[in-house]
């Protein structure tokens, strides 16, 4: 299962070739966080004075990010789904830990991308309230669309794989701003997990933690990087798998889906899944690079 606040981030994943084995073994549920999905109608405009027919009005209030994550158990009900593995990438990272906090017997296991465990900073609380000021009142302004751009690959990705950047541009013009605007108000309004690493035998039993297997990725040049270190300090070592993947801005799912791949498949093989999927030729000459004795062991610091 896969939450996010837009198809896009998994679209190229998912197709990549690697991929296509491991995907026979599962079936794929995707997630959109409410209104970012393609052609939606806007949710709630700031002021809709003029009777906007397109509009749900003030009659909807959009959802925290507790809720979201409450959301997901409804879906899990209504396919009768009695576990299933998580997958997701920044906000959707989020939601999942949220969700297997109050629901951990239903989650299998998680792969977490930029996950953060901590309630917004000042500089990114500054620079969202601007953004979705902006998108509140429906425009989609130069300074918005750099700073999606940055939030989403980091600077060295910003400057060097221009092809991605261009798909991802032209992409944020197809996104309904206003519905933007409150997810990035939702999210900024995220409270910490408030979870820890108990070290204590006696106290981890009733520690609040993320008690499943998960797998936290992160690229060696994400500008999410200090999130993502300061949220695996807080998870058990033991259930924990932490790959920071090199050559990498803040998507490895479109930089090196690869790589990406094959972590991901090796987290499953650990788990039992896929025993005999074999490492493709052309991800091994592409995790070459990844993989040194140092990078072997999971690191869980």
């Amino acid at each position: 299962m896969v939450p996010s606040p837009d198809v896009t981030c998994f679209q190229g994943f998912f197709s990549y070739p690697d991929m296509q084995p491991i995907l026979r073994h599962f079936c794929v549920y995707h997630l959109n966080a409410p209104g970012q999905e393609e052609g939606a109608m806007t949710l709630k405009p700031e002021h809709d004075v003029v009777g906007n027919p397109d509009s749900l009005g003030s009659r909807f209030v959009y959802p925290t990010m507790d809720q979201l994550a409450e959301a997901v158990h409804h879906v899990v009900e209504h396919f009768g789904m009695k576990t299933f593995i998580g997958f997701g990438v920044g906000a959707g990272a989020n939601i999942l830990s949220r969700y297997e906090l109050c629901h951990h017997d239903k989650v299998d296991s998680l792969v977490l991308v930029n996950p953060t465990a901590s309630k917004s900073g000042w500089i990114e609380w500054g620079y969202q309230k601007m953004n979705s000021w902006y998108l509140f009142s429906g425009q989609l302004t130069s300074f918005t669309e750099e700073y999606l751009l940055w939030h989403w690959f980091g600077k060295k990705t910003r400057w060097t794989n221009h092809d991605l950047i261009h798909t991802y541009s032209e992409y944020i013009k197809t996104i309904n701003a206003q519905n933007l605007g409150l997810f990035i108000e939702t999210y900024l309004k995220r409270t910490d997990l408030c979870i820890i690493r108990e070290m204590d035998p006696m106290r981890k039993i009733s520690a609040r933690t993320v008690r499943c297997r998960s797998l936290i990725l992160v690229g060696d040049d994400s500008p999410h990087m200090e999130d993502v270190v300061e949220m695996n300090g807080r998870m058990l070592p033991e259930e924990t798998d932490f790959m920071k993947i090199a050559d990498c801005g803040g998507m490895p799912l479109e930089e090196q889906p690869g790589k990406t791949c094959e972590a991901f498949r090796l987290f499953l093989q650990g788990m039992g899944y896929v025993p005999s999927l074999v490492q493709s030729h052309s991800t091994a000459a592409e995790c070459s690079q990844l993989y040194t004795p140092q990078m072997m062991q999971p690191m869980t610091c």
